[in-house]
């Protein structure tokens, strides 16, 4: 094992990937020679050269569109979106092409296509550089959505991502790149599709994903202390989502409480939600409970920003509120 950051775990699947196969390369803005708006591509430009790492103008949609038809063509692109807000204006790339070409062509053309990048709030950086928009693409039938909260996950799963033939949204949160963790020496995956139990508990289940995660654990830590045990899922794929992890662990505890940071109205939650309702309802000793960000745009003020992400404290009393308390 070796602790590095979550940024070092990208740099490392992305750097094995195209080692391991030249038809892998990676487009996007300030990819090569600034080496990544967040340095995930650090020392890729003097490895690969500029046929593999390719700068791009700012054209979200005009290099989407050829990513895809590189894709198509047999080529494996990883295309790299300076922030996930900016895939906003590659929808159409996305939505129309990548996710339909195999439906609308039969089976006869693949789009395996890696579309990654920082997503969710970082710190005041306002109402278009911060949200949370995997709802979004979970909508869509043909995509196949990630957001991994640790290095461990990030580097597994972003390796199985680049081997898929499928196209694949890659999400990772901004605030997540200096974090640390464990991470195995040597080759090894993580099968898209798979949740993870992260830590064991028999009261209450708590499921959440990316950054949203670190702060379940830190509220079950807390609640600890009160007597008061969690358990605590991490989706880590949320298309496909593994729903025999999630009901397993609500059949076991009889309470959820569902955390992420996008908006409410529509969101991840209320699918998750729906799939215990339908498959274990039998089972809960109460509502289930979501902690959501506020319907709001992301304010630019700190405390204004502070008050609609989900926090450890609006964790906790959504966990007593699941038990009553």
């Amino acid at each position: 094992m070796s602790l590095i950051t979550y940024r070092e775990a990208l740099n490392q699947a992305l750097r094995e990937e195209m080692r391991r196969d030249e038809r892998v390369f990676l487009i996007g803005e300030e990819v090569a020679y600034y080496q990544g708006a967040f340095k995930v591509s650090k020392g890729f430009l003097e490895e690969f050269g500029p046929r593999r790492v390719v700068d791009t103008p700012i054209t979200e949609a005009g290099f989407t569109g050829v990513g895809i038809g590189a894709a198509l063509a047999g080529l494996r692109p990883v295309i790299e979106m300076m922030t996930f807000n900016f895939a906003i204006l590659a929808l159409d790339q996305i939505v129309n092409n990548a996710a339909k070409i195999r439906y609308m062509s039969g089976g006869q053309l693949s789009v395996p296509i890696v579309i990654r990048g920082p997503g969710s709030a970082a710190h005041q950086l306002a109402a278009q550089h911060s949200q949370s928009l995997e709802a979004w693409f979970c909508h869509v039938p043909g995509l196949k959505v990630i957001m991994p909260a640790t290095p461990k996950d990030a580097k597994g799963l972003l390796k199985s991502a680049i081997r898929d033939e499928n196209p694949v949204i890659f999400i990772e949160a901004q605030l997540l790149y200096a974090t640390k963790g464990d991470v195995p020496d040597g080759e090894y995956m993580i099968p898209i599709g798979q949740a993870e139990v992260k830590r064991g508990g028999r009261d209450v289940t708590i499921i959440a994903y990316s950054k949203m995660l670190l702060l379940a654990l830190e509220a079950a830590e807390e609640l600890a202390k009160e007597g008061i045990s969690i358990e605590v899922v991490d989706p880590r794929t949320l298309k496909p989502l593994d729903a025999e992890t999630i009901l397993r662990s609500v059949r076991k505890t009889n309470r959820v409480v569902i955390v992420e940071e996008g908006w409410r109205f529509s969101g991840m939650g209320a699918q998750i939600a729906e799939v215990i309702y339908a498959e274990a309802m039998d089972s809960l000793d109460g509502p289930i409970i979501r902690v959501a960000g506020r319907e709001v745009p992301i304010p630019y003020a700190k405390n204004l920003e502070q008050a609609a992400i989900p926090d450890k404290a609006r964790i906790i009393q959504g966990v007593k509120q699941a038990m009553y308390l």
